[in-house]
């Protein structure tokens, strides 16, 4: 079932859903709407499939307190589908969002959408924390940009990635926060883990990423043999010559690779090493698609 009109759902048959989609953007919903909206959930019991969106919304740490024991009730729960993106979402919220979404041990699917909040380091160390527990997992979409999540969270990350044994596919959303070459090297590492593993993107644009982390996740995601499709955005960091064409041999090794995007605007790329980048790329005999960006 669809709605996107939130007295429409609270009059619904509540026990009877198992696949619904609440659509509620931008819509200016109060803390008691929410607190509503969550106690509403609660009785949802049968629920297997949960889309919900409340991105646009100025949602803080009230509202979320509200969300939690309502998902922490869905325990049936395959998969799930939250966007909180461009609210007001701080430590403590994710740390409770975290800590209901640890009943849900039967998620297969789950797509969590934090863009543009207020979220530091702590509060991803308990959300990681709960993610790798998530054994089943295969297939996942984390986007935490625009936030200020730092080196500690993108290790803890990795760690619980590391965990996600079963995941094929993965898109993680990590540009513009503080990342520099440690904390990418700690998630490559994890990555190589995930032997599944076959389409994944990466955004790490504009951050702090240097020769080091470049080098290190090109060696990493070639330890990742499974890996058909691959979506890489460094745009905006610190990357120079040498690093690029680490990243380029590395990759080089990925022989199941048929789709290559990477994407290396703005930054310290000479016109030789974009050639030899490319020359390098191509040498993975089963490309069929492959575009690089440096503008």
């Amino acid at each position: 079932m669809f709605y996107n009109e939130l007295e429409e759902f609270l009059n619904s048959s509540l026990q009877s859903h198992q696949v619904l989609h609440i659509y509620l953007p931008d819509s200016q919903i109060s803390d008691d709407g929410v607190s509503d909206l969550g106690s509403a959930l609660a009785n949802c019991t049968n629920l297997s499939n949960l889309g919900l969106n409340l991105s646009s919304n100025k949602i803080g740490h009230k509202c979320v307190s509200s969300l939690g024991p309502a998902l922490a009730n869905c325990t049936n729960l395959s998969n799930l589908a939250l966007y909180l993106d461009s609210n007001q979402i701080s430590d403590e919220c994710v740390s409770n969002l975290g800590s209901a979404l640890a009943n849900c041990t039967n998620l297969s699917n789950l797509t969590l959408d934090l863009y543009k909040n207020q979220i530091c380091t702590i509060s991803v160390s308990g959300l990681c924390s709960v993610l790798a527990n998530f054994t089943n997992l295969s297939n996942l979409s984390l986007n935490l940009s625009f936030n200020q999540i730092g080196k500690i969270c993108v290790s803890g990350l990795g760690s619980a990635l590391a965990n996600c044994t079963n995941l094929q596919n993965l898109t993680l959303n990590l540009g513009s926060n503080q990342i520099g070459d440690e904390c990418v090297s700690g998630l490559g590492s994890a990555l190589a883990n995930c032997n599944n593993l076959s389409n994944f993107t990466l955004n790490l644009g504009s951050n702090q990423i240097g020769a080091i982390g470049a080098s290190s996740l090109g060696f990493a995601l070639a330890n990742c043999t499974n890996l058909s499709n691959l979506t890489l955005y460094l745009d905006d960091n610190q990357i120079a010559n040498e690093s690029v064409s680490d990243l380029g041999s590395a990759l080089a090794h990925s022989t199941n690779l048929s789709n290559l995007i990477l994407n290396f605007s703005d930054n310290q790329i000479s016109d030789s090493q974009k050639f030899k980048l490319k020359s390098k790329c191509l040498k993975s005999k089963r490309l069929v698609i492959f575009a690089m960006y440096f503008y």
